[in-house]
């Protein structure tokens, strides 16, 4: 009677094993921030399922999860420009898969499309757009080229579902030699800002001497012009103040006591002719 019963146990239990397995294989859970990608025997479905709780067929289906969160690739780059000068690039790329693409990249690429596609198409995006410009350009319009690179980037991987965030240039490296001539040309142009800075503040000290010599002048000017016209009023006042008698006793006040032998009608003037003395003519007629 035992035997029996064990053996009952035993087949009840495995069972119960059986469907715990057939029920766990039968489900399957895309997190959030993913895409499953169905594959039946060997065959990828169309469509790939949504996050959350999803049937499958045991033992014939699998679902290979696709990350469609934003992911981050880093890449290093030699290109030349166009002046033929060595640059190294080091540039990163903020990137996401489409869910409706999923299926379709792990069945023409596989998981590892960033090596197989998106690398080379960044590598192939630095060189041909840092072929347009000279290395000086590549420096002082850092901003248009990346716009530049992140569009033809954004081309090339586009068709396959890969979608681009975000571009930045990390960092531009030229030769030793490129450097140095940057340098020294930064350099020049430094010192002739300084020069040119110096020249114009000469000029506009001189410019400042030159006012105050003008200012000054119109001042004395101005000053000699009020007192001749004080001078002017003055005399105007005397000359209107001054009548016959007054020039009358000017004159008696500078007359010496000597009576003048021609006097003109106009007794202001006065002629002094000498006189014979009256004693001597007094003499001869007698």
């Amino acid at each position: 009677m035992k035997k029996p019963k064990v053996k009952t146990i035993v087949i009840v239990s495995i069972t119960v094993l059986l469907a715990l397995i057939l029920a766990i294989s039968s489900v399957t859970i895309v997190p959030a921030g993913n895409s499953g990608v169905v594959v039946t025997l060997g065959k990828v479905d169309d469509k790939a399922l949504d996050n959350g709780l999803h049937f499958k067929l045991p033992f014939v289906q699998s679902v290979v999860m696709m990350n469609n969160k934003i992911q981050k690739c880093e890449v290093e780059s030699n290109s030349v420009s166009k002046d033929l000068q060595t640059v190294s690039s080091a540039v990163a790329v903020n990137f996401h898969i489409t869910i409706d693409a999923a299926a379709d990249i792990y069945r023409t690429i596989g998981v590892q499309y960033q090596d197989t596609v998106l690398q080379p198409a960044i590598q192939e995006a630095v060189k041909s757009v840092s072929a347009q410009y000279t290395a000086e350009e590549l420096i002082t319009k850092r901003t248009a080229v990346g716009d530049e690179i992140a569009y033809a980037l954004t081309e090339k991987v586009s068709d396959y579902g890969i979608i681009i965030d975000k571009f930045n240039i990390v960092n531009f490296e030229f030769s030793e030699e490129f450097n140095m001539a940057i340098e020294q040309k930064q350099v020049a142009e430094q010192n002739y800002l300084k020069a040119q800075t110096e020249k114009e503040q000469q000029i506009m000290e001189a410019e400042a001497d030159a006012k105050k010599q003008i200012i000054a002048a119109e001042a004395e000017a101005e000053a000699t012009l009020k007192r001749a016209e004080a001078e002017a009023e003055a005399n105007e006042k005397i000359n209107a103040s001054l009548n016959g008698n007054v020039l009358t006793y000017q004159q008696i006040q500078k007359w010496d006591g000597k009576y003048p032998n021609v006097v003109a009608s106009d007794s202001s003037v006065l002629i002094d002719v000498p006189m014979e003395d009256n004693t001597t003519q007094t003499s001869g007629t007698e």
